[in-house]
């Protein structure tokens, strides 16, 4: 059967993440998706057969997504370590609001009991710690972060770090989850910044703060 023409997938694949953010995971309907994008759920069906496979749909542009947003932050930034904070908080940006975070970390859940969603979740995921261990390894040989610093090691802590400063700022709802995420990170890589000696800590944290 021929596909309908006008709205492209990737179009109804992000507003079905809007659609997400907002209602959680009983609200999210192919019905409500539908209305979002002035389709009928009958479209929907046709093209994605279900919800379910509308969300392994959604999952798999969103495996493909996180290299090349990772692609365009990096093109856009003289400085390793600043795309890796625009990154860091482009990639959070669906979230901007409490609820729409824990609507999304009621989806992650879903994703962590069912085989096909979680394949594709740890994929994204480690599609994420690829990149930001080539941003780090990038920023060391331009003497952004120091000599000898364990790359893998710090990697893994700012993806932990990002994820837990998600939960903690939901939690306590001061500033946005932007601003959280920028504090987190200039914590967590200002150990491994190379500081002149005759300059303050944080005196080498510009490309960070200006990002």
């Amino acid at each position: 059967m021929a596909r309908p023409r006008g709205i492209e997938d990737a179009v109804i694949l992000r507003a079905t993440a809007q659609v997400m953010g907002r209602v959680g995971p009983a609200g999210l309907t192919l019905a409500a998706v539908a209305r979002e994008v002035g389709l009928v759920p009958a479209t929907l069906v046709q093209r994605f057969g279900s919800k379910r496979g509308l969300l392994l749909a959604l999952a798999d542009l969103s495996e493909k997504g996180a290299s090349e947003t990772a692609e365009r932050v990096r093109g856009s930034h003289d400085s390793a370590l600043g795309a890796l904070v625009a990154l860091t908080v482009e990639s959070a940006a669906v979230m901007a609001t409490p609820e729409s975070f824990a609507h999304h970390l009621a989806f992650l859940c879903m994703d962590l009991g069912d085989p096909q969603l979680y394949e594709r979740a740890l994929a994204v995921h480690r599609t994420h710690g690829r990149v930001i261990g080539e941003l780090l390894t990038e920023a060391v040989g331009a003497g952004e972060l120091r000599g000898g610093t364990d790359v893998a090691a710090l990697a893994r802590t700012v993806q932990a770090i990002a994820a837990g400063a998600g939960l903690t700022w939901a939690l306590e709802r001061e500033g946005t989850l932007g601003q959280r995420l920028r504090q987190e990170l200039d914590v967590v890589l200002a150990p491994h910044l190379p500081h002149p000696p005759h300059l303050p800590p944080r005196a080498g944290r510009h490309d960070l703060e200006e990002s």
